[in-house]
């Protein structure tokens, strides 16, 4: 078999394919295990992470909350949000730090928010002890003041 030069760059793309293809369900960064302890800080950013990588799926599952049919057709990203505010929400509470704990959950809250979790983001919201992380999430989301 003679082989020419764009043979082995279609070789290489086809093996990238295969791989990307065959990878399957993709791991979330919130399913990923946690090596405790971890420091404050460390934790601080992973809920960070945790919250800006289901944005996203908050941001469908609070679009779809006034759809009759919005459970069926969204159960892939209400899963997604629920999964990582929940294990977001596991590493607050190990956060010694008050004033950084409490800047981590304000991230849950506006995560919660966004999905139109109400609920949730209003129980967090009065876990939040500093006046001004407190003032900063209602001007950021007043339906939280009732």
């Amino acid at each position: 078999m003679k082989l020419f030069p764009g043979h082995l760059c279609f070789a290489g793309i086809q093996g990238i394919a295969m791989w990307w293809f065959s990878k399957g369900k993709r791991k979330e960064i919130w399913d990923e295990n946690i090596q405790w302890p971890i420091g404050d800080i460390e934790a601080a950013h992973r809920i960070r992470d945790i919250c800006r990588s289901a944005a996203d799926s908050a941001e469908k599952v609070g679009g779809f909350a006034d759809r009759p049919d919005s459970k069926k057709n969204n159960t892939y990203e209400t899963e997604r949000y629920e999964r990582a505010a929940k294990v977001a929400m596991e590493i607050a509470i190990k956060i010694s730090d008050d004033l950084l704990r409490d800047s981590a959950v304000r991230q849950i809250v506006s995560l919660c928010v966004k999905a139109n979790d109400l609920r949730t983001a209003r129980i967090l919201f009065r876990a939040i002890q500093a006046v001004s992380i407190r003032e900063d999430v209602l001007n950021d989301h007043p339906a939280l003041r009732q």
